[in-house]
């Protein structure tokens, strides 16, 4: 199973490789970026730019997914420990003699 996904990863990872190097290679053209209030100007490769915005994306994006499973990791924590407790109070309660019982 190890060596499928190994070999899915290579199938997908190796052309996604190969059209990232060709789009650099055919975008090299300078482009300017401005920041408007500011008067600072940097002129980057249009492959730069938008490969940077991607990656920039991806971690933004990474960083939202781990910040969610942080909090649901949380709440399942706090649920366990929830039942934990109810678990407990109903194991005491069968464990107490009931005096309306005939």
């Amino acid at each position: 199973m190890r060596a499928l996904a190994r070999t899915i990863a290579w199938l997908i990872g190796l052309p996604l490789a190969l059209l990232v190097v060709l789009f650099a290679v055919a975008n090299r053209q300078p482009v300017a970026l401005e920041l408007w209030p500011l008067p600072w100007s940097v002129a980057l490769p249009v492959y730069l730019v938008v490969l940077g915005a991607l990656a920039l994306g991806l971690v933004v994006g990474a960083a939202a997914v781990s910040m969610s499973l942080l909090a649901a990791g949380r709440r399942a924590a706090l649920e366990k420990r929830r039942a934990e407790s109810l678990a407990r109070q109903l194991a005491a309660a069968r464990a107490t003699p009931d005096e309306t019982r005939p």
